[in-house]
């Protein structure tokens, strides 16, 4: 009985604080650090997916003048 008294109290409690908790998450900042990061990762690995072409290009320059074609 206490066991559910109590449980009913904290849900109550964290009921009534749960709007103000969540006012309190910067989510506009969160939004702009993840969109920066997002950015980041996307030009790294365009930059590394251009110099993977690159190597593949002068690999098969080599394998085409050694072949003969």
């Amino acid at each position: 009985m206490k066991a559910r008294r109590y449980g009913a109290k904290g849900a109550k409690k964290v009921r009534r604080r749960g709007a103000e908790l969540i006012d309190r998450i910067p989510f506009d900042d969160i939004g702009e650090s993840l969109g920066e990061y997002l950015e980041s990762a996307r030009e790294t690995i365009d930059d590394a997916v251009a110099r993977e072409l690159k190597g593949l290009r002068k690999a098969v320059r080599r394998q085409r003048k050694r072949l003969g074609v």
